[in-house]
């Protein structure tokens, strides 16, 4: 029966009795398991809307259901992995690129304290990927060498274009690295 048992690693867990989860592709059809998409929420726990912000209601509530706007994947036992913000996904060149695949690969190099991953736009791409990087107490590494790092994990189109160096990056207050402050403090400077 859905929600019983234990949990997977990386898992959030899946449905539970009372409430149904699917994750879909953009037309609304449910991914195939491994596949990426948005999870969506039924059942009767669901919010009813947003606080005097009808657009932002129709733009989530659609046939009932929640579009949370996490991306995630689902296994072939219900249980959901996700992903991170669609909103945070950077599409360039037609290619999704997620941050968190760029970030896993910055923070493998050995200078590197914390990093975040933008999107920024560009004529060419559409948008390009912009890394903003805390470097360790005592260490060094310049744009070049980040970028010749990454190209030796990331497609093309995932590898940065540019990077910037701060002291520390801005978090919530449960620690979480505030992508949305990072793409307005540091906007795109062209070359």
């Amino acid at each position: 029966m859905p929600g019983e048992g234990g949990g997977k690693a990386g898992s959030c867990g899946r449905e539970t009795v009372g409430s149904e989860i699917r994750v879909v592709d953009e037309d609304g059809n449910s991914v195939a398991p491994g596949e990426v998409g948005e999870m969506v929420i039924g059942g009767d726990g669901i919010m009813k809307g947003y606080w005097k912000a009808p657009k932002a209601t129709a733009e989530a509530l659609k046939g009932g259901c929640l579009y949370t706007g996490d991306l995630a994947t689902i296994d072939e036992e219900g249980y959901i992995y996700p992903l991170e913000r669609k909103k945070d996904t950077i599409i360039s060149g037609g290619e999704k690129v997620f941050p968190r695949d760029v970030e896993d690969v910055l923070y493998l190099h050995p200078s590197v304290l914390e990093a975040a991953v933008v999107g920024v736009p560009n004529e060419e791409s559409g948008e390009s990927v912009k890394a903003i990087v805390a470097l360790r107490q005592g260490r060094q590494a310049t744009q070049e060498e980040i970028i010749r790092f990454c190209e030796q994990y990331l497609s093309s189109r995932a590898v940065p274009r540019c990077v910037e160096f701060v002291d520390e990056l801005p978090k919530s207050s449960m620690g979480k690295i505030l992508r949305r402050v990072l793409r307005e403090q540091h906007p795109h400077r062209p070359k």
